[in-house]
């Protein structure tokens, strides 16, 4: 796990300094990356000490080698002299029509447990009906207002952090997947704002960030995930998520976006799910 951060706006004629900390990032010699990229360690040398300006389609070659998220790699572009390559509209966008789709019915097909569709930073873009209807058996999610961040709603003391009975180790799970999670395993600079914010809440402590801070969990868990278990009428309703991702994505959002599908735990909490909310009908 590696929290350097990226500054992705680099002044000019910073590609040589993007590439050695992308480089440094991924533990790769110079050596090692012009293996992986088809290029000369000669060539790299002189790219990272700006003697030399890499071709488009070299630089893509590197930035691939040293798994560059989209976002980033033209940032890279930019401090290069060229145009940007991939799109950066929005989720929503007219090109995006087809994933937007298909995420609509994955929501849809996903009744009557929870799923929602976030962005890079955890900000709720798309639900599906169950979602909204669970976590207002807790709270009104009319009074908070948009855009809805799915970490703030956990960590949030006026939030669903009074209801789940095991916040604590949720909370140091959650922030291990923004870790994990991020895109290109890089915590960029308004992912470094989102810790710093989860970091602030009341009783979170800053030691959390390490994996050492699940390890003793770990070792005497018997499920095979961590659950995010909710208490409702003196009653626990426990669930584990899967998270989904767009497959060879060609866009910055497209790459950004990520589906998170609660299901439950055990039998009773489907039990008790069902009879909370009521079984939502597939459209």
């Amino acid at each position: 796990m590696n929290s350097a951060r990226l500054n992705t706006k680099p002044p000019a004629n910073e590609l040589g300094l993007l590439l050695r900390q992308w480089r440094d990032m991924r533990g790769k010699s110079q050596f090692e990356l012009s293996l992986d990229a088809g290029v000369s360690q000669r060539h790299i040398s002189f790219i990272e000490s700006g003697r030399s300006v890499p071709s488009r389609q070299m630089l893509m070659d590197v930035a691939q080698a040293l798994d560059v998220p989209l976002r980033e790699r033209n940032t890279l572009l930019l401090a290069a002299g060229y145009a940007p390559l991939y799109q950066e509209s929005a989720w929503d966008a007219l090109e995006m029509q087809s994933v937007s789709n298909a995420l609509g019915r994955i929501l849809r097909q996903h009744e009557p447990f929870p799923a929602v569709v976030m962005d890079r930073y955890w900000n709720v873009l798309m639900t599906n009906e169950s979602t909204p209807r669970l976590f207002n058996c807790f709270i009104d999610m009319a009074a908070r207002k948009g855009p809805r961040n799915m970490l703030h709603l956990m960590f949030d003391p006026a939030g669903m952090r009074p209801f789940i009975a095991n916040w604590e180790e949720v909370a140091k799970s959650l922030i291990q997947r923004v870790y994990r999670e991020s895109a290109g395993r890089v915590i960029d600079e308004k992912t470094q704002e989102l810790l710093t914010a989860l970091l602030a809440y009341p009783d979170v402590q800053t030691d959390w960030k390490s994996p050492r801070a699940l390890s003793t969990v770990s070792a005497t868990r018997t499920l095979p995930v961590i659950p995010i278990s909710f208490v409702k009428d003196d009653q626990v309703l426990s669930y584990f998520s899967m998270v989904t991702t767009v497959g060879t994505p060609q866009t910055v959002a497209a790459q950004e976006l990520r589906i998170e599908c609660m299901f439950p735990a055990d039998d009773e909490t489907e039990t008790r799910h069902i009879a909370m909310l009521g079984n939502v009908p597939v459209e």
